[in-house]
């Protein structure tokens, strides 16, 4: 994967010095309250939190970054990065594409972008680096469109403008997005606001690997090619003159379930994706839902599939330097293979997230959040708790940014 994203980076880089260059970021210390039912899954357990019981009260949640480069009038190069020493790499890579846009004076404008970059799939996470702006933590459907999905190929959008508003068409062929997929399957949902780096091998749940008869502690990667099928999306939207929004997709990786890399394999994920967002005074709603399916054919005759749905609601209110935002969802899993039904890694759940950011600057947000969630999944008796967890996450962040 490294040398497309390699080609891009010195195709942008040559005509830099003569270019509009720009660059902005942030970084947050944070102090935690965190959940003390479980290993978060980001440390080998079935936490459904990014900070669980072994996470220290004061935390580091890491430095974004994002260089543009204006190359010409219609051509712009884009890279972000991130710094997290709790995470391996530290120092990774989330996003490196080029985008054309031509000037249009009439209704019709178009754009085209290749590189690796996130789909358009998220009303929540419209800041840098995949960050919400309502929140500090995304919803469980933005979390998994982090951690899981990455456009690494081409994206094309055709806009018509009129005067009750805009409609948008979107279609991507792609490809290196083949294991998405594993962790719906293995880990389920979680909600987390450290999007998956390019180079990035997640853990799997040692409690998920045993069940599995397979050795723990276990990574996979997230960003290979197991066959020579492209993967595709496609979608339209509707952002009216009145302030409200509609958008729905339906994506497709067309991996062949069955081929591999030693023992990794590739996941057949499709789902659809429904938006809908409105605004009035100092109020905005959004609302999602996903609804879609992963299978992996490991031999002839042993096919797993989880089903998986999700959906969330949020109201946020903005006055002068304050926000705040109340966030509700559901969640669930549903696998089972050749032999039957496994509800052991199944799983059901719900969430309320509440958020208040105080904006005094430019250069400074301090936001309060607190997360209560309950998820039922078999898998946690392999570690001896109770398939019912209730976990709940207090953060207190100060993030600092730099234009």
């Amino acid at each position: 994967m490294r040398w497309p994203l390699a080609i891009i980076l010195l195709f942008a880089a040559a005509p830099a010095a003569a270019a509009d260059f720009r660059f902005e970021g942030f970084g947050d210390l944070r102090l935690i309250a965190p959940s003390s039912s479980d290993r978060s899954w980001q440390d080998d357990g079935l936490g459904k939190l990014r900070y669980g019981k072994t996470s220290g009260v004061v935390q580091f949640g890491g430095a974004t970054g994002q260089a543009t480069v204006l190359l010409t009038s219609e051509l712009m190069f884009s890279a972000v990065g991130r710094i997290d020493p709790s995470l391996s790499p530290g120092v990774d890579l989330i996003e490196a594409y080029l985008r054309y846009r031509p000037v249009s004076l009439s209704r019709w404008r178009w754009s085209v972008k290749a590189g690796a970059f996130f789909a358009p799939f998220s009303l929540e996470n419209t800041e840098i680096g995949w960050a919400p702006y309502w929140t500090i933590t995304p919803s469980a459907i933005n979390s998994w469109y982090g951690d899981e999905l990455r456009t690494i190929g081409g994206e094309g959008t055709v806009e018509w403008r009129g005067e009750d508003g805009t409609l948008k068409l979107i279609a991507s062929a792609y490809g290196l997005n083949q294991p998405a997929g594993v962790l719906m399957a293995f880990r389920g949902w979680a909600l987390g606001d450290q999007p998956g780096g390019l180079f990035e091998h997640p853990p799997l749940a040692d409690a998920t690997m045993l069940q599995f008869h397979r050795p723990a502690p276990a990574t996979t990667p997230m960003f290979a090619q197991y066959d020579d099928h492209p993967g595709w999306y496609a979608g339209a939207s509707w952002t009216a003159a009145e302030h409200w929004h509609l958008e729905v997709f339906r994506y497709d990786n067309e991996a062949d379930p069955a081929a591999h890399h030693d023992r990794d394999f590739g996941w057949r994920t499709k789902f659809w994706h429904l938006g809908l967002s409105g605004r009035w005074d100092e109020f905005t709603a959004l609302a999602q839902a996903v609804s879609g399916d992963t299978f992996v054919k490991t031999a002839p005759t042993s096919v797993s599939t989880t089903d998986f749905d999700s959906a969330f609601v949020l109201l946020g209110w903005e006055h002068a330097a304050w926000r705040a935002a109340l966030r509700v969802e559901e969640f669930h899993t549903n696998s089972y293979g050749t032999t039957g039904a496994k509800p052991s890694t199944s799983e059901n759940g719900h969430a309320a997230t509440a958020a208040l950011s105080w904006l005094p600057n430019d250069w400074l947000k301090l936001t309060a959040e607190l997360i209560a969630l309950q998820s039922l999944r078999g898998g946690r008796s392999q570690t001896g708790l109770d398939p019912s967890q209730t976990e709940t996450q207090f953060q207190l962040a100060a993030r600092i940014y730099l234009d």
